[in-house]
């Protein structure tokens, strides 16, 4: 839970710990130094807070600001960024910048997460190889996203995390467990010498510490999604 901020009515955050979407939301709201409550959703369960919340997808992370859900991480981002001015801005001041950060937030949802969720769990051993050139080609591409949005800095979003950074970010708890789990290097700096600082750098901030699961725990709970297949 993040220090208080400016007033701004109780918010509360459907959840499970393991699920990068819910991590994501976790760190905007960390970064903006919101004071929230964290209610613990049971794996393979459903709260009636959660169907009633989210009745269309019935599904995490849903964040409840004075009794109103607000469904979808990358959703929940931009709304906590618009209704939290005080504090560091989480999407790029500029529209197209903006709009460019929503593009690869969109591409890691959409492609290269789905890639590399089935090369750690769901994907059969003789197709593995194939999910895993994926995933590398799609981390060339974020490599070179991030030297032209980053500009020389430190994050995508440049001094400060921004929605891009939080988008990847969530990601790099599964990245790490795949690496484990393979015993294969995904994120390398011989190729992606760029993310790889910008990994350490992220891990280390402090709306990110204690977010992400450590690796080992991940690991168990993805053997575990794997038996059921």
């Amino acid at each position: 839970m993040a220090a208080a901020a400016e007033g701004k009515g109780s918010v509360k955050l459907l959840g499970l710990s393991a699920s990068p979407y819910v991590n994501r939301v976790q760190i905007a709201l960390n970064l903006k130094s919101i004071e929230y409550e964290y209610l613990q959703e049971t794996f393979g369960t459903k709260s009636e807070l959660l169907l009633k919340s989210n009745p269309v997808h019935k599904k995490i992370p849903v964040m409840i600001h004075d009794d109103k859900p607000i469904c979808e991480s990358l959703i929940i981002i931009q709304y906590i960024d618009e209704q939290w001015t005080s504090g560091p801005t989480i999407l790029p001041t500029e529209a197209y910048d903006r709009a460019i950060a929503r593009f690869w937030a969109a591409y890691l949802d959409d492609k290269l997460f789905p890639c590399l969720f089935e090369y750690c769990i769901t994907a059969p051993e003789e197709e593995k190889p194939t999910k895993f050139e994926r995933v590398r080609e799609g981390l060339a591409l974020l490599e070179e996203a991030f030297m032209k949005t980053s500009k020389g800095k430190t994050f995508f979003g440049g001094e400060n995390i921004g929605l891009l950074d939080i988008s990847f970010g969530s990601f790099l708890g599964l990245l790490k467990t795949g690496e484990k789990m393979m015993n294969v290097k995904i994120l390398e700096e011989s190729t992606t010498p760029n993310l790889v600082a910008w990994a350490d750098c992220f891990l280390s901030h402090q709306a990110v510490k204690g977010v992400i699961p450590e690796t080992d725990v991940l690991v168990e709970l993805a053997k575990k999604r794997k038996a059921k297949n």
